[in-house]
């Protein structure tokens, strides 16, 4: 999708150039007009008040291009030198990108609104490389647990996937990592490098009864668990917050004693880029707390790594709620897989899924 933003008037025209400079930017030239963001579609940056207002602010059109997957974003950045100004990756791939040179450091101190965030996610190792930043921590959140509220009390543990009182009232996501990350935790493992992987397989192989449903995305979850499918699944912190928002759906999420999976997403700069200014008057944009509060009052977002967002919002926000920073101390981050090890999990994961369809 490419959103196009047209300037009609020369008074328009000359506000737009006018605010390019007050942030910066310098003067707007017609070559220059237009960023290139790299992201899932519909996933913050291109919310139409979003482009709207970097353009009103700064004079720039913003454009997007998307990937399904991770491996895909890699292979555009690798493939399409100089097109993205602009790229969200997930933090555990940072380190990837970063060894093959498809994006650069950021210094900080040019992003504002960096001064905001959590010094949990400002210094977080996944983007802190040889003492340099790789990215600027976006959003953040936690794959853990969503009961049905009127129809599960009492549980703190993974293991009410083994629990009698749940046979076939149980789903989990179809995702090799976060299955093993799972089963890392219950296991007292490190998630991003298990030291057992056959306990791990073992583990999940129990779940066999409980589980009724292996899902694959947000949509797929809201329609299930609307029809009454089952009552209790692995689930995404932000997307509990959608349920419970958009849906109107009873589910609680909750952090098992065991702990939870964290996630953190960030905007990098593309090493091929020859708009980093304009890059960084984006991403600083994308992590002001005014935007941030539009976003999750109209769409619904994942947790803001920017403190200072989190605290706009009212203390009974579902996402103040339901994304704690107590919680930061239960959770163990998504981290850099070797490809022999993401292979290793894809492997196991395709291993648990057939016993599971063997009856």
């Amino acid at each position: 999708m490419v959103v196009r933003l047209d300037r009609r008037q020369f008074t328009q025209t000359m506000g737009a150039g006018l605010a390019a400079t007050a942030w910066g930017l310098g003067p707007v030239r017609a070559a220059d007009k237009t960023i290139t963001v790299l992201n899932w579609q519909g996933y913050g940056t291109d919310e139409k008040f979003a482009v709207k207002k970097f353009q009103e602010m700064t004079g720039y059109e913003v454009k997007h291009d998307y990937y399904n997957a991770e491996p895909e974003m890699l292979t555009k950045l690798r493939t399409n030198p100089g097109a993205y100004d602009v790229a969200i990756l997930n933090t555990a791939r940072d380190s990837q990108a970063q060894a093959e040179n498809l994006i650069d450091a950021i210094d900080l101190t040019k992003v504002p609104n960096a001064a905001g965030l959590a010094d949990t996610f400002k210094t977080h190792p996944n983007i802190t490389i040889d003492g340099k930043t790789y990215g600027v921590p976006w959003v953040w959140g936690m794959n853990a647990l969503a009961v049905r509220r009127d129809k599960v009390t009492g549980v703190d543990s993974y293991n009410v996937f083994t629990d009698p009182a749940y046979v076939g009232r149980c789903a989990l996501f179809d995702d090799a990592v976060t299955g093993i990350a799972m089963a890392a935790l219950l296991t007292g493992q490190n998630i991003n490098n298990p030291a057992d992987m056959k306990k791990i397989g073992d583990t999940l192989k129990t779940f066999k009864k409980n589980v009724k449903l292996l899902w694959s995305s947000e949509d797929e979850w809201n329609k299930a668990f609307g029809g009454g499918a089952f009552d209790i699944s692995v689930y995404w912190s932000g997307a509990v917050a959608r349920s419970q928002k958009l849906h109107n759906l009873a589910v609680d999420f909750l952090i098992p004693k065991e702990g939870a999976i964290g996630w953190l997403d960030n905007l990098c700069l593309p090493a091929t880029s020859t708009k980093k200014e304009q890059g960084l008057a984006f991403i600083n944009y994308m992590i002001d707390p005014k935007f941030y509060v539009d976003w999750v009052t109209g769409s619904g977002a994942p947790a803001s790594a920017n403190s200072a967002a989190m605290n706009e919002l009212p203390a009974t926000d579902l996402n103040r709620q339901i994304h704690k920073p107590e919680y930061l101390s239960k959770i163990q981050f998504m981290g850099t897989l070797p490809d022999d090890r993401r292979q290793a999990y894809n492997d196991l994961w395709e291993e648990v899924k057939a016993y599971y369809a063997h009856s």
